[in-house]
């Protein structure tokens, strides 16, 4: 597959999209490492602080200085219609640029996008990540979703597709059906059966399940409520912040966290139950432990598996792209330095994003957004490892995608 796309960069821009598990992540690395390994200039993007930190790179917004803009109409009323010169060449030293998560990039966002790498001569390839039956763009109040594709800019790019199917993370064939059906909203009697199974008892002891939520105060209650109590005292530790540009201010720092994900205190409790948010070669994100002792710079975690596993903090940061002559190089702005867990009693359907959760229910009556209860059950690694929370109204009405996402998948 990694060869595929390689043949099709060497002429057109790619998009790489498939259902929840489908290997979209691990092609996406795999064609960055092979061009980074080639000397190559690669700009890892994404439209939120969230989904940037998670491929290690910056937002859309950040990299083609759109400012605080949502089309080319504010950018002009902005004063930022015209880049600067400095822009122009960073744009232009890159040899790839990815775009992560591109089923939240709006129409109006994907054609700044064009305009700023027409301004720049752009010569380089494109790369576009998602899923468009998965989370759609963030919009204002009551205002209309365009999606990306929406924009005679998706035509113009001319995207060759990879479209990956199956499951990395669950190979239950069973399971696998039900999740293309949810995914695509198409559930029949046997599907509406398969999730009635799902219907089950929760655990009375909560410190052994995950709650789901769609909202984010219902999470945060959840885990503050739950971590009380538990015996014991409450551990915080803070988040180291080390501002490398002096230019960065106070409210910088705290977008950057709030973008991350990342809490300015961690509380924890030797006892309590914590996933992973990262990947690595112990752990992996979304598993599920218990902390057996908390210091300041270092966690021991004992896992589902019975492995202790030695957890210290991990860094994130904030970096922008500099021009430097005729090439260009990343430039720290703000590094955050906390432990890669979060307590495991609860956490949002939009945080769960990327994981592979086991021993987890899902609050059905917080689904409110399109895909949303897809993205929520295709984080399980196994149909009986999650459970959900019978909803008020019918499945059918639990498994919706926008319409328009629907009809482009359904003509690719």
């Amino acid at each position: 597959m990694v060869e595929n796309a390689l043949n099709i960069l060497e002429t057109s821009n790619l998009f790489i999209t498939g259902g929840a598990g489908s290997g979209k992540t691990t092609l996406t690395r795999a064609l960055i490492d092979d061009a980074v390994q080639k000397g190559k200039s690669v700009a890892r993007l994404a439209s939120t602080g969230m989904a940037a930190t998670l491929i290690g790179g910056q937002t859309l917004h950040s990299f083609f200085d759109l400012g605080i803009a949502s089309t080319q109409e504010e950018l002009e009323r902005n004063g930022k219609l015209d880049p600067s010169k400095k822009i122009i060449k960073l744009i232009r030293s890159m040899q790839i640029i990815v775009i992560d998560e591109i089923s939240m990039v709006g129409a109006p966002l994907l054609d700044m996008i064009r305009l700023r790498l027409l301004q720049a001569e752009f010569s380089g390839r494109l790369i576009v990540v998602g899923d468009f039956l998965q989370l759609p763009p963030v919009t204002r109040g009551s205002e209309p979703i365009y999606f990306a594709f929406e924009s005679p800019s998706w035509e113009r790019f001319g995207f060759e597709t990879i479209h990956l199917e199956g499951s990395y993370r669950t190979h239950e064939a069973e399971f696998l059906n039900l999740l293309e059906q949810v995914r695509h909203a198409r559930i029949d009697e046997e599907a509406m059966g398969a999730l009635d199974a799902l219907v089950r008892e929760l655990n009375k002891d909560m410190s052994t399940i995950t709650l789901l939520f769609g909202k984010n105060i219902s999470a945060q209650n959840h885990n503050r409520s739950q971590l009380e109590h538990l015996h014991g005292e409450i551990i915080e530790l803070s988040t180291y912040v080390t501002v490398h540009d002096k230019k960065m201010q106070d409210r910088d720092i705290e977008r950057f966290m709030s973008e991350s994900r990342i809490e300015p205190v961690l509380a924890l409790k030797v006892g309590a139950p914590i996933l992973f948010t990262r990947n690595a070669w112990n752990y992996y994100n979304g598993e599920r432990g218990r902390i057996t002792s908390i210091e300041e710079d270092v966690i021991w975690i004992k896992k589902a598996d019975g492995v202790n596993v030695k957890v210290e903090r991990v860094d994130t940061t904030k970096t922008r792209w500099v021009e430097k002559g005729n090439s260009a190089s990343e430039e720290k702005l703000i590094t955050l330095s906390q432990f890669p867990i979060t307590l495991a009693f609860a956490i949002t359907i939009h945080k769960s994003q990327g994981m592979s959760l086991a021993d987890y229910v899902i609050e059905t009556n917080e689904i409110f957004a399109p895909s949303q209860f897809y993205v929520a059950l295709s984080r399980s690694v196994s149909a009986h490892r999650v459970t959900l929370i019978r909803p008020n109204r019918g499945w059918e009405k639990l498994c919706f995608v926008h319409p328009k996402a629907k009809r482009f998948i359904d003509l690719m």
